[in-house]
């Protein structure tokens, strides 16, 4: 088949009705980096318990990740205006292939902690990277709209399927062990390398963006008129990060560990079917949010999930709890494309990259010090403690979404 038919058709698959083309790469990368996170994120404490660290080791070196990914979208705040979006996001694809190497290379303490503090590693299931805002501008330039609404539940999709994809590939360096006589630091070790390529990969993809903005804006322009609005979304979706900190992949991946000695294997199938799970939801999200509304969408889907993670943390068995963990999962995630485009719809067009980079420099700052906690809670014993605290705390921001904006309308044409 001829390349260029063969992308025409690849691209018909993945992107939505009225979407631009250029949105195409953006997809693609997406899948790529979401599938290193897939696996880091259930790897990366095997790998440093592989090396001796303990479990508040693995709590500090999540939260300088989370740390560094904050410090990065405030610096893309303050400075990032002077350069395209493709400049920047080339950039960080960049820093993403060097994280990588960098990571398989080391194995004392502070070393890793300064390459998870600068780069690009994502302990969590969700993307917190100086990707994120980027990536979102450009998507919102790309379409309008419900053909807006559909690229960013695309895009969510994606991510998760592909994620999914990386979750079960965290059993290669079991595989490996016996197969080819590595040893398992060496195998998890080759996985980091895998990642670094994938950087890579996303750096060339982002060589075929445009290099002349859709937009002849620079980004970002700051807050208007709708700066109370995006302040008290901040407010709120920094509860809803600190919450989610407490509990990202690597964690839960330490927990389950902890509580019911699953194997490495175990553990990337458990998050394969969750994230198949979730891709699920994300296909729900925008035929719901067309029916009941996108902040509809968001606080009603989110409850019920939130209240399997609590039950979930008191299971008497493994059976029960991954039975209430794949239940979270089919439901905790329709909020992710729906909050995306909620925040794209009650700001200014103008204001949408200044919107999101600022929504999502709020829930990285109010993240960071959660994976710490956790670490200490799983250090002391407290093994249902952090998944109790991030129910609760989820919930909290529900309800808290749900009486603060209920009244706002939405104006059609952004929806």
């Amino acid at each position: 088949m001829n390349t260029g038919v063969g992308r025409r058709i690849f691209t018909r698959l993945l992107m939505p009705a009225g979407a631009d083309e250029t949105a195409f790469p953006l997809l693609v990368a997406r899948a790529l980096r979401a599938f290193g996170d897939g696996y880091v994120a259930v790897l990366l404490p095997a790998y440093l318990l592989a090396l001796g660290f303990d479990q508040l080791d693995v709590g500090f070196l999540s939260t300088a990740t989370l740390a560094g990914s904050a410090l990065a979208m405030l610096a893309l705040g303050a400075i990032g205006y002077r350069w395209t979006t493709r400049r920047l996001l080339l950039s960080a694809a960049f820093l993403m292939m060097i994280t990588g190497l960098s990571f398989a290379s080391v194995s004392s303490f502070w070393p890793l902690f300064v390459i998870a503090f600068v780069g690009t590693l994502s302990p969590g299931s969700g993307d917190v990277s100086v990707f994120l805002p980027l990536e979102h501008a450009r998507l919102a330039q790309a379409a309008s709209g419900n053909a807006r609404t559909t690229l960013f539940a695309r895009y969510s999709l994606i991510g998760s399927l592909s994620a999914a994809a990386g979750a079960l590939a965290a059993g290669i360096p079991s595989w490996l062990v016996p197969w080819s006589g590595l040893s398992l630091i060496d195998g998890l070790r080759a996985m980091f390398v895998l990642y670094g390529l994938l950087g890579g990969s996303v750096w060339l993809l982002y060589r075929t963006l445009p290099a002349i903005e859709l937009q002849t804006a620079p980004l970002p322009k700051p807050l208007g008129p709708s700066r109370s609005i995006v302040f008290k979304l901040a407010m709120l979706f920094s509860i809803d990060a600190f919450a989610g900190g407490l509990l990202g992949n690597s964690l839960l991946t330490l927990w389950l560990f902890e509580r019911f000695g699953l194997s490495l294997g175990q553990a990337g199938t458990f998050f394969f079917c969750a994230g198949l799970l979730s891709a699920g939801s994300q296909l729900a999200a925008p035929v719901i949010a067309r029916r009941i509304g996108l902040l509809n969408t968001m606080v009603f889907t989110h409850i019920p999930a939130n209240v399997c993670l609590i039950f979930a943390a008191i299971a008497p068995n493994l059976e029960i709890a991954l039975a209430l963990l794949f239940l979270r999962s089919a439901l905790s995630q329709m909020d992710v494309p729906t909050r995306t485009v909620y925040v794209m719809a009650v700001v200014t067009p103008s204001e949408r990259a200044a919107a999101a980079s600022f929504t999502a420099v709020s829930r990285s700052l109010a993240s960071i010090a959660s994976p710490t906690f956790t670490g200490a809670l799983l250090a002391s014993g407290l093994l249902s403690a952090p998944l109790i605290a991030c129910g609760a705390l989820k919930i909290a921001y529900d309800l808290a979404l749900l009486i603060f904006f209920r009244r706002l309308n939405v104006p059609r044409d952004r929806e």
